[in-house]
């Protein structure tokens, strides 16, 4: 007989707003223009939706050099440097920014500071298409730091007259670390409150970490370079859990489960609902299962399409 098993769902998790957006921006310009539309890097991380849009017509590129003279490109959620779009201007190539809003947000506030003559501290990943993007839109000088150790290495121009901001995806336990190192060495640094981490990266910590503690397992749905399933990932190990994120159920060793009763599930930001149904039709082939959502946030934030495609 197969042992019983609980798995308690996070909630809320998977799709936010951005996301939602940023997809049926692609969908909605296949429609009306057609295909091939060109979307500068994955529109989010999942390799299941960019499959899925690419099954639609969408061609993903890394440069906006092999996109051919006169299609339509679209710039993923995680938004663009200046010069990415500057380049699709001088090319002529119409285009259609996908950036979230709230990732804008920080774009804006990096360029307030800068017409302040402040410097720019952001705390961030290397690498990730979001702080390339944000780094990219703040004229003047800016510096990135990953961690509390950057922070306490950092040369910068002017102690006195500094700015922080943040990407978007970090956990917010991390983010408050650096932010409070910030402080202590530069005592006159402003920056915005933590409630400006994206609303869906806050909710959906706070999800895990409840669950987290509830269960001996959890599984996180979401790509390898996806910032804030990973995240997701890490507060699950920083319980004292084993943590996997797993692209989908294909991904699940039955080891993991062996003599494990309760197993928590969420998801990343840019999975689909889909994948985690996957996960629970894979479980219940390991064992008899019951299903609990645990009650969180609900969500009700929308971003609406840009004017271009109403």
């Amino acid at each position: 007989m197969k042992k019983p098993i609980k798995i308690i769902m996070a909630s809320p998790r998977g799709f936010c707003a951005g996301v939602d957006r940023a997809i049926e921006i692609v969908k909605t310009a296949l429609t009306k223009y057609g295909a091939p539309i060109y979307v500068r890097h994955q529109i989010v991380h999942n390799k299941y939706v960019v499959e899925e849009l690419e099954s639609l017509g969408a061609v993903f590129v890394k440069s906006i050099d092999e996109v051919p003279d006169g299609a339509w490109v679209v710039f993923s959620a995680h938004g663009v440097a200046e010069k990415v779009e500057n380049k699709a201007k001088h090319r002529g190539l119409p285009y259609i920014d996908a950036a979230c809003p709230l990732v804008l947000k920080v774009h804006n506030q990096g360029q307030r500071a800068a017409k302040n003559n402040r410097e720019v501290i952001l705390i961030g990943h290397a690498g990730h298409p979001e702080v390339e993007g944000t780094l990219g839109r703040i004229p003047g000088k800016t510096y990135l730091v990953a961690n509390v150790t950057d922070v306490n290495t950092l040369k910068v121009t002017n102690p006195d007259n500094l700015s922080y901001l943040t990407q978007t995806t970090l956990s917010v336990d991390d983010t408050r670390d650096i932010i409070n190192a910030l402080k202590s060495r530069f005592p006159n640094i402003e920056g915005p409150n933590l409630d400006d981490i994206c609303y869906a990266t806050q909710n959906r910590q706070t999800a895990a970490r409840n669950v987290a503690k509830m269960v001996e397992l959890l599984l996180v749905v979401g790509g390898k370079n996806s910032s804030n399933s990973n995240r997701l990932c890490e507060i699950g190990k920083s319980e004292g859990i084993p943590s996997y994120l797993i692209d989908d159920a294909s991904m699940i060793d039955d080891a993991w489960v062996d003599g494990v009763s309760t197993i928590g599930v969420t998801a990343g930001a840019s999975a689909p609902e889909v994948l985690v149904e996957g996960v629970i039709d894979k479980l219940k082939q390991l064992g008899e299962i019951s299903v609990e959502t645990l009650s969180g946030i609900e969500e009700t934030m929308t971003f609406n399409l840009p004017k271009i495609l109403k």
